[in-house]
Parts: C-alpha cells; structure tokens; sequence
C-alpha cells in the first residue's frame, strides 16, 4: 500500500497542493538529487538539466519539489524555471500562422502551447548565457497570458530547465538536448494524461464537451506529439495512474 505525504508551495506565482508518495521520495527524488550534486561538484561549475515531459504530467511542481529538496538535504542548490518564457509574445501569436509539412496552414493562435508557438532561438541564447553568467530568466504570466521578459535572477549552481518540448526531435528543438548535462524524462498513458487535462479545462470553467473539444485540437495533439517525438533521456520514470511515479 502506498503512502501518501502532502506539500504546500508556490509554483509561477500561485500557490500549489502537491502529494507524492513516501516511496518515490525515499527512492528516485532523494537519489536524483543527491546525483545532480555529485555531477556538479565533478563538473565544478554550473550544471543545467532538462526535465521533459508531456502536459499533466506535472513536470513544473515537481521541479520546485526538488529544488526544495536539495536544500532541505543539505545539497548543491537546484533552481527550477521553465520553458514556458520562451513562448513567442500575445501579439506575435496572433498575427502570425504556421504552415506544416503538409502544406497545411493554421493561425498560431489555435496551436498555442505547441512547439511552433516557441522562440527556439531565443531559449538557445539563454542556455548559452548560463554557461558563463547568471541571466534573467522570462516567465509566462498566466494571469494575461503573455512572456514577461527578463524577470528572475538564475544564480543557482544546479539549473532545473522544465518543459514539454526540451528533448522534442523536430526542427530547431533536435539540437538542444545536447545543451544540457543531464536529461530526465517523464512518460505517461495518454488516457491518464487526458483526464487529467478535462478536468483542468472544467476547473477552469469549461463545460466536459468544450474540453473534450479542446482536447481532440489542442491538448492531445500535444501530449501525442511529446510522448512520441521525444529522443532519449539519461533518466526515464513512469507516471502511474494514480499519480505516483516508477522507474521505467
């Protein structure tokens, strides 16, 4: 039987409810962290990792409950921020469209979220400026739904990048993974995942069609996208049904 613990922080501002179980603490979390402060005490200079995944995953609290723990163990300070800075701005969304392989095209603004909808070039610059700098980080601001450039510090010794897209193998996106140090990546069933993802849409007001329809255009086409057009991992966990998380 699996015992449940649960946390209260902030994650992008607001606050958050997290629960994982004793087990994944004690056996993958702790480990994880203590292994980043190992490679970067050998590296001996700033170590950035990727935590990739698809949506519902809940890949941003879990990057802020492992920055918690390596403090809480005494460890190299990890700092969490996300890929989500790097999505174009509101106003380039929507004035701009995308045209597929197919020769299909789609106003950017109905694909928002997708890897399209990022600025590739502008994240690599970042990745470079944390090899040699503290930079300022952008953040998304889901309050009005648009990039806030250049608003957190990232000082720490252990940068934890979180993200759908980071080890995606199309386009821009195939070159990054090799940016970072070390790459961990999250896999899920899609059906877990979609439950998931309607009951945010309904939280957020959306009746069970409106999300369903959502889901069939926007976010399944993305959780699809990353579960299948993502490259390998150093490091790879399931998440369960339930929540909880196996080695994989």
């Amino acid at each position: 039987m699996k015992t449940w613990k649960e946390f209260s922080f902030v994650v992008n501002g607001f606050p958050v409810q997290a629960r994982y179980t004793e087990e994944n603490i004690k056996e993958i979390f702790v480990p994880m962290v203590r292994r980043l402060d190992r490679m970067q005490r050998e590296k001996g200079e700033r170590l950035v990792v990727f935590l990739a995944a698809p949506p519902a995953t809940g890949k941003s609290t879990l990057a802020a409950f492992l920055a918690g723990l390596s403090q809480k163990f005494s460890c190299m300070p990890v700092q969490a921020v996300g890929l989500d800075g790097f999505h174009y701005h509101q106003d380039y969304i929507l004035t701009h469209s995308v045209t597929f392989q197919d020769g299909q095209t789609l106003p950017m603004k109905q694909l928002k979220g997708s890897p399209e909808t990022y600025d590739v070039v502008h994240f690599q610059e970042k990745l470079e400026a944390l090899r040699h700098s503290d930079p300022l980080w952008p953040v998304y601001d889901r309050r009005f739904h648009d990039v806030i450039e250049d608003q957190l510090p990232v000082t720490a010794p252990i940068v934890l990048i979180e993200g759908n897209w980071l080890l995606f193998q199309e386009g821009l996106w195939r070159k990054l993974a090799g940016q970072a140090d070390y790459t961990i990546f999250i896999k899920a069933e899609e059906r877990a995942l979609k439950e998931r993802l309607l009951q945010r849409k309904m939280t957020g007001g959306s009746t069970r069609e409106e999300a369903e329809a959502f889901y069939q255009t926007g976010d399944g086409v993305n959780v699809r996208r990353t579960l299948q057009g993502s490259g390998p991992a150093d490091f790879s966990m399931c998440m369960e049904a339930d929540g909880s998380f196996s080695l994989c």
